[in-house]
């Protein structure tokens, strides 16, 4: 909902109204001016007003280190949290992990190499690096031709035993598969198989321009575009992407007509499959660099042969192979967990839950592997695992639930964790970025509210910090499944809590 709207107005109205009738409380008491169970005020008026029902809204208020909460309303209810969930993996896989780990992309010449050049198959070995973009890819490409290596007489062979393959399929949620929300975790999964297609009108040619970043040779693009003239709006102003070949994925069919009035037009896709897909990127650097390639791609599993064990304990050492090439390491996952917060980003919350499956129970790594080490962890820091309803860790799912209560449980437990840090800053600060960017902005609440959103259909949850005006740091969830609740109203109901808590 804009900024300035007639309800926006009201719920400021509402906030003054409630100011004025709040009850008077003693001066040397610290707690919020309401009873334990039931909503503050000004969050039952902006209800009513919105037509939210009471019994739809889960409140949970509470000191940091407090075992009684400060307001609690329906806060035992198990609803569905939507990307709140994130707080849950992203505090687990801290737990598990440690702010140091990293990732682990191994590179193995299957053949000798003599004189820059290798007479073989070239071998990449993922373990789920959820940060694979671009320029990091570029980085292993450049250690590879930076060992002298130029030329590859076979294949590019993809390892990527290290996870279960997924069988939902990537439609299974809201028959979109070639949206970016929807990829899949992969332990290859490189620049999150993302494709930028960029349309721009050319009147004079009477054509759609279109550029597609990065430039892939693996990847057809059939432009059958039209122009019309108009205004620059309408559902993707006009273009239909689809992917023509379900299995390949490699052909692009774009038609549709497309707006005068729109100057420059994008959209961002995951068109190839995840193979396919660092295949072309590997082959566009390896050019760029100087190498050569006479092969294709394939998938395969590198020889164990290969890799030497230690003596005492049998555990393998990659490191100490004469066939490793090199290895790229990731950034940690204290910033890892920074970009899975701030920006609400699904595929790699769930490479870091198959991670810690992964790391847990051993290789490969699966959802059940995941879901019991993160249960493990969350019962081993006292957060209740009664009722709780993992299925898809990003919380992009339909049938993942959550109360109120566990998520603040939780939350007070990573402020008592030592790797607080890295948790509370992974969050969105209010005002300032990531997906709160925009709530409180240039207000006196603006930075001093570290928050997780979350929003699907009928869903809007948010939770995380607060520091008050008089310096009190509380944790604070609220949960609304209520029809359109993602249309505006379930925002108005959480300003108008995390204004109350602030205010103090």
């Amino acid at each position: 909902m804009a900024k300035g709207s007639p309800l926006r107005a009201l719920v400021a109205g509402l906030f003054c109204l409630a100011a004025l009738h709040a009850p008077a409380r003693a001066a040397e008491s610290d707690a919020l001016p309401a009873p334990a169970e039931q909503l503050p005020e000004p969050v039952a008026r902006v209800a009513t007003a919105l037509g939210v029902p009471a019994d739809a809204i889960s409140l949970w208020v509470a000191e940091l280190d407090a075992d009684r909460p400060l307001v609690s309303w329906r806060a035992r209810v198990a609803r569905s949290p939507a990307s709140t969930m994130k707080l849950v993996t992203t505090f687990a896989a801290l737990e598990g992990l440690t702010p140091a780990y990293r990732w682990r992309t191994e590179v193995f010449a299957l053949g000798p190499i003599r004189d820059g050049v290798l007479s073989g198959d070239l071998l990449l070995r993922g373990f789920g690096d959820p940060f694979l973009v671009a320029e990091e890819f570029w980085k292993l490409v450049g250690a590879i031709r930076a060992t002298g290596l130029r030329e590859i007489r076979g294949d590019l062979v993809f390892d990527t035993g290290a996870f279960v393959p997924d069988e939902q399929p990537r439609s299974a949620f809201d028959g979109q598969p070639d949206r970016i929300y929807n990829l899949p975790p992969h332990p290859l999964l490189v620049n999150f198989n993302a494709m930028r297609f960029e349309f721009a009108p050319d009147p004079v040619a009477g054509r759609v321009r279109v550029a597609v970043e990065p430039a892939l040779a693996n990847v057809e693009v059939v432009n059958r575009l039209g122009l019309v003239d108009g205004p620059c709006e309408g559902y993707q102003r006009g273009v239909a992407l689809n992917v023509v070949d379900a299995v390949r994925r490699e052909r692009v069919l774009l038609e549709g007509r497309f707006p005068t009035g729109c100057q420059r037009y994008g959209m961002t896709r995951s068109v190839l499959t995840p193979e396919a897909y660092a295949w072309g990127l590997f082959g566009l650097y390896w050019n760029q660099l100087g190498g050569r390639l006479d092969g294709g791609w394939r998938l395969g599993t590198l020889p164990a042969d290969l890799i030497p064990e230690d003596p005492e304990t049998g555990i393998p050492m990659p490191e100490e192979s004469d066939a490793l090439v090199t290895v790229h390491r990731s950034r940690p996952l204290g910033d890892v967990v920074r970009l899975v917060n701030k920006y609400s980003n699904n595929v790699m919350t769930r490479q870091l839950y198959l991670t810690l499956g992964g790391e847990r129970f051993g290789l490969p790594a699966d959802r059940d592997k995941g879901q019991r080490a993160l249960v493990e962890i969350l019962a081993r820091n006292g957060v209740e695992t009664t009722g709780l309803v993992i299925d898809n860790p990003s919380g992009l799912t339909r049938d993942g639930r959550i109360s109120a209560e566990q998520l603040g449980r939780l939350l007070q437990a990573a402020w008592r964790s030592p790797y607080m840090p890295e948790f509370v800053s992974s969050l969105a600060l209010s005002g300032l970025d990531g997906t709160v960017s925009d709530r409180f902005m240039d207000m006196p609440q603006a930075g001093r509210m570290h928050l997780k959103t979350g929003t699907l259909d009928d869903v809007s949850a948010i939770a995380g910090y607060v520091q008050t005006r008089t310096d009190r740091r509380r944790v604070v969830v609220v949960l609304v499944n209520a029809p359109r609740a993602h249309r505006g109203p379930g925002e108005e109901i959480q300003d108008a809590l995390l204004d109350w808590v602030y205010r103090d």
